[in-house]
């Protein structure tokens, strides 16, 4: 037996014994555009089309007022084995999200550029795609939704 078979098995081994490894999956908050959001996140991520429970199908529907009904009460993306989710935070309760940016380490510089034009478009660069000692490519920026991005292809060290 190789020595990456037998890594491979003694990985299976442990996730059948203490279960799958905990993930952390960002929650994203929205000013009432959640679902166009998630349909650029999908497109960009090249994700299925993600699925949106709206607060009129809810138990909530009632608390809410009708230009409301349509809104994202909750919705999650899957992109390979990543997740993100989100909804639209009623007015009351909705706070432009600061403190945190949502991460991405592509594979490629290829796909580092791609990704960075599709959601820094119509957003604010705090820093543009560049090289930088710790990284191929590395970019700060905040998309037209509001959020907070990271982009980051690691150096070999």
């Amino acid at each position: 037996m190789n020595c990456a078979l037998a890594l491979s098995l003694m990985e299976e081994q442990r996730r059948t014994v203490l279960g799958e490894p905990m993930k952390v999956s960002p929650y994203i908050h929205f000013d009432g555009d959640c679902e166009d959001a998630f349909n650029l996140y999908a497109k960009v991520f090249n994700a299925n089309p993600p699925t949106f429970f709206r607060f009129a199908d809810s138990p909530m529907a009632a608390q809410v007022g009708p230009d409301w009904a349509k809104k994202v009460m909750h919705v999650t993306l899957n992109a390979g084995d990543q997740i993100l989710m989100g909804c639209d935070a009623p007015p009351a309760y909705f706070r432009q999200p600061q403190g945190f940016a949502v991460c991405i380490d592509p594979g490629s510089e290829a796909e580092a550029e791609r990704i960075y034009k599709a959601l820094s478009e119509g957003g604010r660069v705090g820093m543009p795609l560049q090289e930088t000692f710790w990284a191929k490519r590395y970019a700060q920026f905040v998309d037209r939704f509001g959020t907070s991005w990271m982009i980051n292809l690691s150096k070999p060290m």
